[in-house]
């Protein structure tokens, strides 16, 4: 059986092709975890508990130095709930990111943020920090001719976002 070999590029194309499609699932697939099966903002009972025209700022920043990924998963969160809440991004995936950095601000209805909000940052920081240990290694292997390879061990229905930590982080 012969072998398939494939480079590097086309491997990081295929990958960014792919994301597109899998982040909507991913996001989904979350947000029917957290919210008892449906992803529906209305079933947040904590949210409930907020005036329904409350509006809300938030401005989440890093607590440590890492290198910055899931930019565009906190983003479908806030879509799949309603795209009630604005985003302005101050960061990129794959940024450097110091201790207290502002990452983005949001605005919107208050219940929405709350709702997305747990969701929103388990992804931005499973993948941040999978962005940044992948960063330290690569610092670790600079100069030598050792490359880091991930692999398809991965969290299930997460593999290629955790794919594209790794690409952000190096």
């Amino acid at each position: 059986m012969p072998t398939r070999r494939y480079s590097a590029d086309s491997r990081r194309t295929e990958l960014l092709e792919r994301i597109e499609s899998d982040i909507p699932y991913a996001v989904a697939q979350a947000l029917r975890e957290d919210l008892g099966g449906e992803v529906d903002a209305g079933r947040d009972i904590t949210a409930q508990l907020l005036p329904a025209d409350k509006q809300a700022e938030a401005t989440v920043i890093t607590r440590e130095a890492g290198v910055f990924c899931g930019r565009r998963w906190l983003n479908e969160v806030f879509i799949q709930l309603g795209n009630q809440v604005q985003v302005e991004w101050l960061v990129a995936d794959g940024d450097r990111l110091t201790p207290n950095q502002p990452l983005c601000r949001l605005r919107g209805p208050a219940r929405v943020m709350l709702t997305g909000e747990r969701t929103a940052l388990n992804f931005v920081q499973t993948l941040s920090g999978v962005a940044t240990e992948v960063s330290r290694y690569v610092a670790l292997l600079e100069g030598t001719r050792t490359r880091l390879l991930d692999t398809r061990k991965t969290l299930p229905g997460l593999r290629t976002a955790l794919k594209y930590a790794v690409l952000c982080g190096g």
